[in-house]
């Protein structure tokens, strides 16, 4: 996983599964990088192949983070099959997806 702070987002990257086995980790990893000043996060799922309940359940909590903040967030590039996996679970109307 990477972790990317520019001035006016923290960019995730390079997270292949989210799983029971990760999700926590990936979840305390951006907690611990995402400065006060920062209100954005981008989850760039361009190398994501895989995408589990806990993973998910990631994903609302990084949203909830930044919207704590009055920020946004979006998953860029997601796959389709994590594109299905959301609209199966109709998180594809909460969050905000950029191919």
């Amino acid at each position: 996983m990477n972790i990317t702070n520019n001035e006016h987002s923290l960019t995730i990257s390079d997270v292949r599964e989210l799983t029971a086995g990760t999700a926590n980790e990936t979840k305390n990893k951006v907690r611990l990088q995402f400065p006060p000043e920062l209100k954005h996060i981008d989850f760039n799922c361009s190398a994501l192949d895989f995408l589990d309940s806990s993973g998910l359940g990631a994903l609302i909590s990084l949203q909830k983070l930044a919207s704590e903040r009055g920020g946004r967030f979006r998953l860029l590039s997601p796959k389709p099959t994590i594109i299905q996996v959301l609209e199966m679970t109709r998180l594809h109307r909460v969050f905000e997806i950029v191919a």
